[in-house]
């Protein structure tokens, strides 16, 4: 996993990726760290890899693990 060494929240506190809830305040701490995968030079490999890992808690590749869930889903 050397693309994690080049990933824009290598240095943000991590406990900004991991929300307790996914309603309510919880949303801003969402947005700010989907914010942050945004202007990740390595977001995409990010994502790939929590698809494919299965159930990954906290905001990978700029998605919650329920957008992630539902991708998987809607894979062929």
């Amino acid at each position: 996993m050397q693309w994690r060494e080049r990933a824009a929240c290598l240095h943000v506190d991590p406990d900004l990726f991991f929300p307790i809830s996914s309603s309510g305040p919880t949303l801003r701490q969402i947005d700010e760290a989907k914010a942050v995968c945004g202007r990740c030079p390595v977001a995409e490999r990010c994502l790939d890899w929590a698809v494919r890992m299965g159930r990954v808690d906290g905001i990978w590749g700029g998605t919650t693990e329920s957008e992630r869930r539902a991708m998987r889903v809607a894979m062929p």
